[in-house]
């Protein structure tokens, strides 16, 4: 029963004035006795919820309500004296006049939001630009890295027919400045029979100087210079021979020696970098 009355929504108060006493082993059972003589204290200064009231305190349009068996009764008022806001200010002159038709200002409309959004377009795109460019300079080395990035050699501190070595980036540098008989000696060389096959001619700017990186490219030791059964380098770790123009000739050594990249200024100074 109580379930019921549970269920009841808005008619609860009614089911549930028909209660009956249910019996027990302690009390005879004896029919409810409805009290009709107590008072229900009514406070006059507050209100009651009915529609009159609720009528008073809608918005606007009044007050609309709904009940069911299975669910509460629902209240619910219309908002309809919400004030819109008035953009008039905001509005071209031809679309003022909400009655008219604005299809005479049409073009001159779209013509405008389409300038608009090109040039909205343009901005972000140069904008997104200087930021890619700055992003990616800054990753950069800096200015005193690239300075060390580059040697200037003076050649006429190198005399016929001897090597010298130099440090760059970490690494030695092999400048040597050959002979007559050594520059005939490889040009004679046959390309086909090279392991690595490359002309001394691609290998060099001037025949008589020959610019390498000290560094075997079979385990990154540093060949000897002017030795080895070519007459060029020798690497003594596992016995790498190369001619005198960097060429592999004999040994594990799968390439040549690096040649770095380096331009001649002048006649008597290279920058190599």
């Amino acid at each position: 029963m109580l379930s019921v009355a549970a269920r009841a929504g808005p008619f609860a108060p009614f089911v549930s004035a028909a209660a009956h006493a249910v019996p027990g082993p302690l009390r005879p059972l004896a029919p409810a006795v409805a009290q009709r003589d107590q008072k229900v204290p009514v406070d006059l200064k507050r209100p009651l919820l009915c529609r009159e009231s609720l009528s008073g305190r809608a918005a606007r349009g009044g007050l609309v309500a709904s009940t069911s068996l299975n669910a509460p009764a629902g209240v619910r008022h219309v908002h309809n004296d919400v004030a819109v806001p008035d953009f008039s200010a905001y509005r071209r002159q031809d679309v003022q006049d909400a009655s008219a038709s604005s299809q005479r200002s049409s073009d001159s409309r779209k013509g405008f939001s389409y300038l608009m959004t090109a040039a909205t377009g343009v901005t972000t795109a140069y904008v997104a630009k200087n930021v890619v460019t700055q992003f990616i300079s800054s990753l950069s080395a800096s200015a005193d890295v690239l300075a060390l990035s580059k040697i200037e050699i003076k050649l006429s501190d190198i005399p016929e027919g001897k090597n010298m070595a130099f440090k760059w980036r970490g690494k030695p540098l092999f400048v040597r400045h050959r002979t007559q008989a050594e520059i005939s000696q490889e040009a004679q060389v046959d390309v086909s029979q090279l392991r690595d096959p490359q002309h001394d001619l691609d290998r060099v700017k001037k025949p008589e100087w020959v610019i390498l990186v000290g560094v075997c490219t079979h385990l990154g030791c540093v060949p000897i210079a002017n030795a080895g059964d070519f007459g060029g380098y020798y690497c003594p770790c596992h016995g790498s021979h190369y001619d005198a123009s960097g060429r592999i000739r004999k040994g594990p050594a799968p390439l040549n020696l690096e040649v770095p990249v380096y331009q001649f200024v002048g006649d008597d100074m290279v920058v190599v970098g």
